[in-house]
């Protein structure tokens, strides 16, 4: 299955190559030297996005920054190139028609005059009339070719447009990928809530991702902006790394530091089963992060008690690394007159939540989308991209994430972290 998975990606990078190939070189140039540089290029850019997948996998992350920046500014030209096919078939059209209304009508030839004496010497060689015997001129050999130079400003301009765009778009997404996690507050409504534990906190981060491109100070800058907040709980929904224990131990340290009134709070995403899932459960619990694997805890807080549960991600099954999400382990066999809060990475496990009650679902996994329109695709697999939404009755709040996975660029889903206020009846 991962092989076929890994041959499907290459093959759409080479499909995808070719066409940008097709539409920023062959289309925009004449047979020369621009067009073997240009393609030259498209071929070293092709090739640099697997082996930047490779060499972060191996720990070597010098091609990080171009590789994942590159693979942003492929995405954005794809998306644009793609748009601009309807504008641009059209007005080859216009121009075709244009052309041909414009195009000189070839007259039919002048009938040539012989003189009455000529007849008699018919059995002769005939009189060469210059003008009779001299083939006409094809208009279409010496005029200029306006097509081609018309379909080279065409596809110029296409090409200048998405190149100057994908790249302001990208810029733009860097500098929001980058800078500090926007702060967001939701008010959750919960029936069963007791009115003491009314406007009780919940700090929520996911998706963190330290990583070959963020480190130690992107943990301090989240960890200080949620103590901050000094919420009840904090509560992190997955994805921490990309590395090992030893590649990313120290840029996790920080995780120390975090204050909430009643605990902190972990259960694992995907990405931790990519990155040595036993030994980030042992380290995060060294932190002084309670991780919920397929487990509750009650809450006792202001004269009531709320659960906490938390399971294992769902791609955690079929791994043999840790044992897959159970829900029944996590919510069975509980009064189910208190609220419950789950912990799961993926929003797709409110549809199995949904089955023990659960009241609300706190999750992340999808950035919101991440670089949009790419969010449109994330709906196909996820029941909510970003924000609060509801599966089979049961709540799920999604949070965007504070890191990103991939390319350094968020477009229209900056990262956040939440304060998740519950609010009773």
């Amino acid at each position: 299955m991962f092989v076929a998975f890994i041959g499907f990606v290459l093959l759409a990078l080479v499909l995808i190559h070719l066409y940008l190939w097709k539409r920023l070189v062959l289309d925009t140039t004449v047979p020369g030297r621009r067009r073997r540089i240009g393609g030259i290029a498209v071929l070293l850019l092709a090739l640099l996005v697997p082996a930047t997948m490779g060499t972060s996998r191996a720990g070597i992350h010098f091609l990080a920054w171009p590789g994942f920046i590159w693979v942003a500014l492929m995405f954005y030209l794809l998306v644009l190139l793609l748009v601009l096919e309807v504008p641009r078939a059209v007005a080859k059209l216009v121009l075709r028609r244009q052309a041909q209304r414009a195009e000189p009508t070839t007259a039919a030839p002048e009938p040539v005059l012989v003189a009455a004496g000529d007849s008699a010497n018919a059995a002769g060689p005939p009189a060469e009339h210059p003008a009779a015997t001299r083939p006409a001129e094809d208009p279409a050999a010496t005029r200029p070719d306006h097509d081609l130079s018309r379909r080279l400003l065409l596809a110029r301009g296409a090409a200048i447009f998405a190149g100057l765009t994908a790249a302001g778009v990208t810029g733009y997404g860097v500098r929001t990928a980058m800078g500090p996690p926007q702060l967001d507050r939701v008010r959750i409504p919960l029936a069963k809530l007791p009115r003491s534990m009314d406007g009780l906190r919940i700090a929520t981060v996911s998706d963190i991702h330290l990583g070959p491109l963020r480190g130690r100070a992107h943990t301090e800058r989240i960890v200080a902006m949620i103590n901050r907040l000094d919420a009840d709980l904090v509560a992190v929904v997955g994805d921490l790394v990309d590395g090992s224990v030893a590649e990313l131990g120290e840029a996790a340290e920080p995780l120390r530091d975090l204050r909430s009134r009643y605990g902190s709070f972990f259960v694992t995403g995907n990405h931790e089963y990519y990155s040595g899932v036993e030994e980030w459960v042992r380290e995060v619990d060294r932190l002084g992060l309670r991780v919920l694997q397929n487990e509750r805890q009650e809450i006792h807080a202001r004269g009531g008690v709320l659960d906490l549960a938390g399971v294992n991600d769902v791609s955690a099954a079929g791994t043999g690394l840790a044992a897959p999400a159970d829900y029944a382990a996590a919510l069975g066999d509980r009064d189910p007159s208190r609220p419950v809060v789950l912990l799961a990475h993926q929003p797709v496990a409110a549809h199995e939540a949904a089955k023990f009650g659960v009241d609300l679902q706190l999750s992340g996994h999808t950035h919101g989308g991440q670089m949009a329109p790419f969010n449109l695709l994330v709906g196909l697999q996820q029941p909510v991209v970003s924000g609060l939404g509801e599966v089979d009755g049961t709540k799920v709040y999604v949070t965007n994430g504070a890191g990103f996975w991939g390319p350094p660029v968020r477009v229209g889903a900056p990262p956040q972290v939440t304060l998740v206020e519950l609010r009773a009846p």
